[in-house]
């Protein structure tokens, strides 16, 4: 598909720089970046997640974690 799109000069310049240096056309180093944006904006929001693992508002601690963490501090040996 072609598609026309206006940049800004100094992008134009460093694309066009990247593209020679890269020995790949103009026109793929678009398509590339444009495709490593759009992986990267589709991922969810870092903070987005954390708020969706928060949102859960547990009272307590996961039972198995609590059983877990209990029984390392039972082998633990500990100086007096």
């Amino acid at each position: 598909m072609k598609v026309a799109i206006s940049v800004p000069d100094r992008l134009f310049r460093a694309a066009d720089r990247t593209a020679r240096r890269m020995r790949v056309p103009r026109s793929q180093l678009y398509a590339r970046a444009l495709e490593a944006y759009l992986k990267h904006a589709e991922r969810p929001d870092v903070t987005e997640r954390l708020n969706a693992v928060y949102a859960k508002k547990r009272t307590r601690p996961d039972e198995a974690w609590l059983a877990h963490g209990l029984d390392v501090l039972r082998r633990t040996e500990w100086e007096e």
